[in-house]
């Protein structure tokens, strides 16, 4: 059989063709597992009972409280906080009724750290008014080594848990608060 080149070419646009939409199908895979809102996971750390508790006051800062439990074989250190919404997040710890920023958290292997009011806790500021109560919100954990954990955030109303932010009515907050 004799082969034109209108044939010829014919058949390797084919080719051509067949083999792109099959990275294309491979591309789109990897993407969609990507977009799939799998957060991100340090190994052997586990990020739970997450919830972020709005301001009563429009423009103060809202709290995040959540347990870090440390499942590794090594210490980590957290070495910054950030939630999707929010210009800024900090650690900060509640001692003797002065609250103050924490620059490292060490989490020692086998334990579990609970950030919840009036010990550690998540200062969240310029919380962007599209963050409502009954959304999530995602907090990502970024360790010294550079590592990350992320989840989502229940967002709640000041007054819906238990709890609140009573603690931090009539705190110092530190400079720049």
């Amino acid at each position: 059989m004799k082969t034109t080149p209108l044939a010829a070419a014919a058949l390797l646009g084919l080719a051509a063709l067949s083999l792109g939409a099959c990275q294309q199908q491979k591309a789109e895979h990897k993407d969609a597992a990507a977009a799939s809102g799998a957060p991100e996971a340090k190994p052997g750390m586990a990020l739970s009972e997450g919830r972020l508790l709005l301001p009563a006051v429009k423009g103060n800062p809202a709290a995040a409280y959540f347990t870090l439990t440390n499942g590794g074989q090594a210490k980590v250190s957290v070495a910054a906080v950030s939630i999707a919404g929010a210009g800024k997040a900090e650690v900060h710890q509640t001692e003797g009724g002065k609250m103050s920023k924490v620059d490292a958290l060490d989490i020692e292997p086998g334990k579990t750290v609970k950030l919840e009011p009036g010990g550690l806790h998540v200062m969240a500021f310029d919380v962007d008014p599209t963050l409502v109560a009954g959304g999530t919100a995602e907090v990502t954990v970024t360790f010294a080594d550079g590592d990350k954990l992320s989840a989502p955030l229940k967002i709640e109303a000041r007054g819906a848990a238990q709890g609140g932010m009573g603690d931090m009515e009539g705190m110092e907050h530190g400079e720049g608060h």
